[in-house]
């Protein structure tokens, strides 16, 4: 007999057990009876189980094979080659992008003459640089390079640091363009960074410009560059976390690591702080 029953035939109503009170809400599709799954639900049931374990087991598997294995690496390896049609079709599209009013590459400013017989615009967005030198002559696009800021860095190296890409014809390269360009960065006061991958000629290019600039090896990582010295063993410089940085204007590596933007060698760092444990 319920409580209301009780209630109405004057009998004290008896107190329900804690253990046997029900712990779901009277909204809940639990708190009612449920009728017994049809055949059919059952018969999915079974034939989806399966599935779902196996999908289970999997995820699990490849868990555990993520902390146990090591981590897939991409080497420094100078193998870049860009096809030439390719290069040639984005330099004539950004060539009438560059005579289009209107467009912001047609707003670019005009840098002093770094070359004879070529012009140099200059355009900044989001605070990476952009330089597309024009052959007036031929009326064409000759190339491009980009100052990109790098994502692997903090805020405060931020400010100072650029990784400069480029793209250039077959008929404008190895006639010192993209060392004119990359020097106009450096004269700004820009360190440049290199990229994880290079092609031949970007590496003749950082090896050429290093006859006349500082150029040192750096690891970043935990978004910090660590000095890693002016030479370093081949597998150390084929690790996909090992750059080349040169120093621009006003830079030295003592002002560097004053301002807090490089910093000592990982290694070197992690046996300080144990020693100081």
């Amino acid at each position: 007999m319920n409580t209301l029953a009780l209630h109405r035939r004057g009998l004290p109503a008896r107190p329900t057990l804690r253990s046997h009170r029900s712990s779901f809400s009277p909204r809940s599709a639990l708190a009612f009876p449920q009728p017994p799954p049809s055949g059919a639900a059952r018969a999915v049931g079974r034939a989806a189980w399966p599935a779902a374990f196996h999908s289970a087991l999997g995820t699990a598997v490849a868990a555990v094979l993520r902390r146990v294995l090591p981590p897939p690496r991409m080497e420094l390896r100078i193998d870049v080659n860009r096809p030439d049609a390719g290069i040639e079709a984005e330099l004539d599209t950004l060539y009438g992008r560059l005579h289009s009013p209107g467009d912001p590459i047609h707003r670019c400013t005009r840098l002093p003459a770094l070359l004879p017989g070529l012009v140099f615009h200059h355009r900044e967005a989001d605070g990476e640089h952009y330089v597309y030198v024009e052959d007036p002559a031929r009326a064409r696009l000759a190339g491009y390079t980009v100052f990109n800021r790098l994502i692997e860095v903090d805020r405060r190296t931020d400010r100072h640091v650029r990784s400069p890409h480029s793209k250039y014809a077959p008929a404008y390269q190895g006639r010192g363009i993209a060392s004119a360009v990359y020097g106009w960065g450096l004269d700004r006061g820009f360190c440049l960074v290199s990229g994880a991958r290079q092609s031949e000629g970007a590496h003749a290019l950082w090896r050429a410009l290093a006859r006349r600039r500082p150029l040192r090896w750096v690891a970043l990582r935990a978004r910090r560059m660590h000095d890693l010295g002016v030479s370093i063993p081949p597998a150390r410089a084929a690790e996909l976390d090992t750059r080349m940085i040169l120093l621009g204007a006003g830079w030295s590596v003592a002002r560097l690591h004053a301002q807090g933007l490089l910093h000592p060698p990982a290694d070197a760092a992690n046996d300080a702080i144990r020693k100081r444990a």
